[in-house]
């Protein structure tokens, strides 16, 4: 029975995957698609599409990584393999966290509207604001790279160089346990704060605003209203989505005896593949141009594959 419901843990994590695969690259594919034919591209796409990639290539050692542990469970992996793999792990979520912190960053630097001092000046620099964060987690990436690194250099040289990707060994759920601690309490925590942070902030911004309105009883709805209403309904998935993820994260890191229950990884994995996969859904029915794209591309698809139809139930009644 545990076999059956680890074969289901893992097909729904590579349909995940898939579904991942081609929202973000849809995503992709539409920006630099548009970039082409204008020769320009805005900072929100900008974003969006670096966005994309960085989740594809997240997705993909997520695939490879979940490959690897069902595969070769029983396999010895050397140091070489072992920091490899580590390293995209960390390198993907990395920028798939911290991209998402910018995108989260801009529309709340774009949209909403204090009167503070350091507020207007950061606003008045929005792309120079969200290019420096950004190249600031490189910081942060190269530490948590520096850390793991040791981490696994002195782990596996107590392993004599190689280590099973059997989690049902305490000598391996003692050492993820650890590099899932260092990755994901210590710096993921880092650019999810950032992103809650800047949605409670949008909150208070359209909370101060509508204030504002009903003093000077303007009951209409405004532009700016309308513009906090439109962009906390695409956060709020995310801030969910990412709160379910960071939660999946910490899970691991509560006991070792849970690491040694592959359902329990399995189902995990179920859940962080959520969140890049599924807030790409969101991001394309969020943004116009994706929304009206991907809604052309449904009606062609239906169209086309409808013409056959009737053509395959002619040819079969000929057959039979």
């Amino acid at each position: 029975m545990d076999g059956i419901t680890q074969s289901m843990f893992t097909f729904i994590v590579v349909v995940e995957i898939i579904i991942g695969w081609i929202g973000n690259g849809f995503i992709a594919l539409v920006n630099c698609t548009q970039w082409v034919k204008r020769r320009k591209i805005s900072a929100v796409n900008q974003i969006l599409t670096a966005l994309a990639f960085s989740r594809i290539y997240l997705l993909t050692t997520v695939f490879t990584f979940v490959s690897m542990s069902t595969l070769y469970s029983h396999v010895l992996v050397t140091r070489r393999v072992t920091t490899l793999i580590n390293f995209h792990l960390i390198f993907s979520n990395h920028f798939s966290m911290w991209l998402a912190a910018c995108l989260g960053l801009f529309y709340f630097l774009k949209i909403a509207n204090f009167s503070n001092s350091i507020f207007v000046y950061l606003k008045m620099r929005i792309n120079q604001v969200v290019s420096g964060t950004l190249l600031m987690s490189l910081a942060l990436l190269f530490l948590n790279t520096l850390l793991i690194n040791s981490y696994i250099d002195t782990q596996m040289d107590d392993n004599r160089g190689y280590l099973l990707y059997d989690f049902t060994s305490n000598n391996t759920a003692s050492f993820y346990r650890v590099i899932l601690f260092i990755n994901n309490c210590i710096f993921t925590s880092i650019p999810f704060t950032l992103s809650q942070s800047t949605f409670l902030l949008l909150i208070f911004s359209l909370w101060r605003h509508h204030k504002k309105m009903q003093q000077h009883a303007q009951r209409c709805r405004d532009a700016l209203a309308s513009a906090h209403i439109k962009v906390l309904q695409t956060m709020i998935t995310y801030v969910l989505l990412c709160a379910i993820f960071f939660l999946a994260l910490s899970m691991q890191v509560w006991s070792t005896e849970l690491l040694k229950n592959i359902l329990y990884i399995r189902f995990c994995e179920i859940v962080l593949a959520l969140f890049p996969s599924g807030h790409s859904c969101v991001l394309i029915w969020g943004d116009t141009n994706l929304r009206r794209t991907s809604l052309s591309v449904v009606w062609w698809l239906k169209h086309r594959y409808t013409s056959w139809v009737p053509k395959i139930y002619c040819i079969s009644s000929c057959i039979f």
